[in-house]
């Protein structure tokens, strides 16, 4: 029997017993009283799917940041200094580099062979860590002593749209949970007025693979990353219509949970408990929300760090945002920032883009310090893979970067994670890395165990299977934090 046969079945079995009166739930709370009290009528109060949950063991995190740059920035433009790259500059790549390898838009077979691509960027060394930065992050250079790199990482599919969902929810498939779902079943939000999973988009388009990236999966869907705007309502028709008053509305939310109660009380479901509590959610949020985005209580200078423009969709806006949620205690706050895909050009556009996270990505981790946030606040900054050392001409006189699944960057900063370190490198063309193998399922579990999760155990049964973030693999980089 396959599983949509299977589910077929139980949906069937379900609707037989909701249509007679008897409900799954009463069944299975019937076979498990032995006192023979009939069945207990609908609770006064549904608890919240997204109360505070203990962990596994103490946390060193309560908050995440991740700063996602959707279609892989170029590490050798941005971070790693590569000096054997600007020796050999135009020269093919060594036969021993490329055998095996598939590339997204390379032929290995070609006869001809790949040439080797130096930055025309600049690069300097920066605090007491010794960090490289290209000229290209003036503002991100001088938080080089609050954050650590993570070299060598290595991701499992060169295409944007499968490794974007590897990035974000462990696997290639669409239809899993995300990193931001898992750890609000895991542990809860802190927020009672607001998701505890937020997700803000910046750049001229989102990101490949939509709300699959922040899908709650087949978790309960009180657990889905819940997309705000910068402007406006946070929500679209999140405001009281016109002409409804306060009591009327009131009157209508009560009225619409005690039948979803009702109907808990017979099916069992727990969706219409998360039906219940999203109601009650929106109904506080028409207060939260537009106070969350009411930046006039920031002082000017706040504003000025960050670069941000009060009603304006920016990224800026997006990185003060995310201050302001972890704040309110929003567990996972994930930001979007797209148009990092330089294939024809590493010139104008990856100025451009870099230009529009540099100042505010800086003035969001000097601004969790200053407030005493950083120390509970796990900021992630990277994208769903990184860049060849080869170059890929597709324009007369100009160069960009293939995509590069073996070896790039990624940094983290606060919630636990020593600062101004670097954790894992690559070879001398930036090509493989050196030293034990890193991957994406290393950093979820090791985001998780900053939190106080063990990857291992926390486990969902879907399909007769106990999924987990990590799926079968996965070890702590504690590197990062001792």
């Amino acid at each position: 029997m396959t599983n949509e046969d299977l589910q077929l079945q139980f949906e069937t079995r379900r609707h037989f017993f909701s249509r007679c009166g008897v409900g799954l739930g009463k069944l299975a709370l019937l076979s498990l009283l032995n006192d023979g009290k009939s069945f207990a009528a609908p609770p006064a109060a549904v608890a919240n799917p997204l109360h505070t949950k203990p962990g596994h063991f103490p946390a060193k995190a309560k908050n995440v940041i991740y700063l996602f740059m959707a279609g892989a920035p170029s590490q050798f433009e941005l971070y790693d200094f590569k000096p054997a790259l600007q020796k050999y500059h135009n020269q093919p790549v060594p036969d021993e580099m490329m055998a095996g390898k598939r590339f997204a838009f390379m032929d290995t077979f070609s006869k001809e062979k790949p040439k080797l691509l130096g930055t025309t960027r600049e690069f300097k060394q920066h605090g007491q860590s010794g960090a490289w930065f290209s000229e290209l992050l003036p503002h991100m250079s001088g938080i080089a002593d609050d954050i650590t790199f993570l070299k060598g990482v290595a991701a499992e599919n060169f295409n944007h749209g499968p490794a974007k969902c590897f990035a974000n929810t462990g696997s290639t498939r669409f239809g899993r949970p995300s990193m931001g779902s898992w750890i609000t079943y895991g542990i809860g939000s802190e927020s009672n007025d607001l998701p505890g999973f937020v997700v803000l988009q910046s750049g001229p388009r989102g990101p490949r693979g939509g709300a699959a990236l922040w899908s709650g999966g087949f978790l309960p869907t009180a657990y889905q990353g819940v997309p705000f705007r910068s402007g406006g309502d946070p929500i679209l028709d999140l405001s009281r219509p016109k002409g409804i008053s306060a009591d009327t509305q009131g009157e209508t939310i009560q009225t619409i949970r005690d039948l979803n109660l009702s109907q808990l009380t017979e099916s069992g479901d727990p969706e219409i408990a998360t039906r219940v509590a999203s109601y009650e959610m929106a109904y506080r949020m028409q207060t939260s929300g537009p106070e969350l985005i009411d930046f006039s209580k920031e002082s000017k200078e706040t504003l000025e760090m960050y670069g941000a423009e009060p009603g304006k969709a920016s990224y800026a806006n997006n990185c003060l945002l995310a201050r302001r949620l972890v704040e309110r205690g929003v567990r996972f706050v994930q930001l979007y920032h797209t148009d990092w895909d330089h294939h024809a050009d590493l010139g104008q556009p990856l100025n451009q883009v870099t230009r529009e996270i540099d100042q505010p990505t800086a003035a969001l981790i000097r601004d969790l310090k200053q407030r005493g946030l950083l120390e509970d606040t796990l900021v992630v900054w990277g994208g769903e893979f990184g860049r060849t050392p080869m170059g890929e001409v597709r324009e007369s006189g100009k160069a960009g970067r293939n995509h590069h699944i073996d070896a790039f960057t990624l940094w983290m900063a606060g919630g636990g994670v020593k600062p101004g370190r670097t954790v894992g490198g690559t070879d001398e063309f930036g090509f493989s890395p050196t030293g034990d193998r890193t991957d994406l399922h290393d950093v979820h579990a090791t985001m998780l165990h900053l939190l106080g999760l063990d990857h291992s155990k926390l486990t969902y049964r879907f399909q007769g299977r106990d999924f987990r973030l990590t799926d079968v693999s996965g070890r702590v980089i504690d590197k990062l934090f001792t």
